[in-house]
């Protein structure tokens, strides 16, 4: 009884201070920088207003999943309402990132780097610097507006107060949701873009309260960005909130979750990991995560069910949407074997059929879900269940990744 008493009494102390580095951090990051933020929106709308394209690189596999997760953003916006933006993920799977950009940058484009750590791709020695920041160098060279989390040549650098590898890419996850969500705000305000005439919004009427920036002039730059920075400053909070809830409220999930994982890793097992959309860029995080982990960890075995593009267009085109997961569990899927799936809703269909097939090969599943629990948490239809009560779905996954980086950890050090 002690010795179990004491293994619970660790991961609920470790999730508090979790919690506390991640609250503060956040608070100290965004409070720094909404006034940065704001005016990097203008520049970026800017710059899609006359044509430019965000292209979002990525050097290490964690970088990739940001670079990915950038991309789908802009590209298939899940806010109603919202414009789709032309964005692409470049990757080390590419090839070099700087011939990338050498083929394909504009100089109207804008250009995010994430990472510089990744040992197999080779810099050119007389650039100096690694390859994401050589890169980054010959797109500012160009003309690109560029920027980036960490210091380097980017004209803007948004760089997390803090050591630890997940918190700063968390904070970077929501820095780049937050470009996403408030860049759009400049498009309804055109006369505030270089180049095009000014004109009057239209009475915002009783959406006022909700939206101050659109009852705004379109010759009043500084009370848009005012308005647009006070706007930061909110979501921040919320997701400062929204992840504090999330590990805390499922703190005996999250422990026991790692404890199934370990032990099914130690005894041979594997992880195999899925989601759609943003939550697939969030499965290849958490499949580089254990991969490549961070803190002299040791490197787990994970396959990334959403990484196989020839894989996920043939079972979409010949079977259908719902059996792209479960197919590939059917293929890989093995008794002692793990299934993480990410999703926002918890009712996607392939994510059910997915946890269903497991279930049926006697997989150990976890699931993190959003809104209140969809389906998956409803049926009881994964063994750990993590929620993150929101609907807002950019705040869902930024406090998943936190769900998901407290069960990496506490997976190693709560041994």
């Amino acid at each position: 009884m002690r010795t179990e008493a004491v293994r619970t009494a660790v991961p609920d102390k470790r999730i508090d201070e979790l919690v506390a580095l991640r609250t503060e951090a956040n608070a100290s990051f965004f409070a720094a920088e909404a006034d940065r933020l704001a005016k990097l929106c203008h520049l970026m709308a800017e710059r899609f207003a006359r044509g430019g394209r965000l292209l979002a690189l990525g050097a290490s596999p964690q970088a990739r999943s940001d670079a990915r997760h950038v991309a789908v953003e802009f590209v298939h916006p899940v806010i109603v309402g919202k414009r789709a933006l032309p964005a692409i993920g470049l990757a080390g799977e590419g090839g070099s990132l700087i011939r990338q950009v050498e083929l394909l940058a504009e100089p109207g484009d804008i250009v995010i780097g994430f990472g510089d750590d990744a040992p197999f791709l080779t810099p050119d020695p007389a650039r100096g610097g690694g390859e994401v920041a050589q890169a980054l160098g010959l797109a500012r060279e160009r003309g690109c507006l560029t920027l980036a989390f960490e210091p380097g040549p980017a004209e803007w650098v948004f760089e997390p107060p803090a050591e630890d590898p997940f918190v700063r890419q968390e904070l970077a996850e929501t820095a780049y949701h937050l470009l996403w969500e408030l860049v759009h705000i400049f498009f309804d305000h055109r006369g505030l873009l270089e180049g095009r005439d000014a004109r009057t919004v239209h009475d915002t009427g009783a959406s006022s309260f909700l939206y101050p920036f659109l009852g705004e002039q379109e010759d009043d730059l500084d009370a848009v960005l005012a308005d647009v920075k006070a706007s930061v400053l909110l979501k921040a909070e919320e997701i400062g909130e929204l992840r504090a809830r999330t590990l805390l409220d499922g703190r005996e999930e999250l422990a026991a979750a790692a404890h199934t994982l370990r032990d099914a890793l130690d005894g041979g097992g594997r992880l195999l990991v899925l989601g759609n959309g943003g939550s697939a860029t969030d499965a290849m995080d958490a499949a580089a995560d254990m991969r490549c982990p961070p803190h002299g960890w040791p490197a787990r075995p994970a396959l990334d069910l959403t990484e196989d593009t020839s894989i996920i267009t043939a079972i979409l085109n010949d079977i259908g949407t719902e059996a792209i997961f479960s197919r590939q569990v059917i293929a890989h899927g093995r008794e002692g074997d793990v299934l993480l799936t990410l999703s926002t809703s918890g009712t996607s269909k392939n994510v059910i059929a997915a946890l269903a097939e497991a279930r049926k090969r006697s997989l150990a599943t976890v699931a993190m879900v959003g809104y209140d629990g969809g389906t998956v948490a409803a049926d009881r239809l994964a063994d750990h269940v993590v929620i993150t009560r929101s609907e807002h779905i950019p705040r869902i996954q930024e406090a998943q990744a936190s769900a998901w980086h407290a069960l990496r950890e506490l997976m190693e050090v709560n041994r």
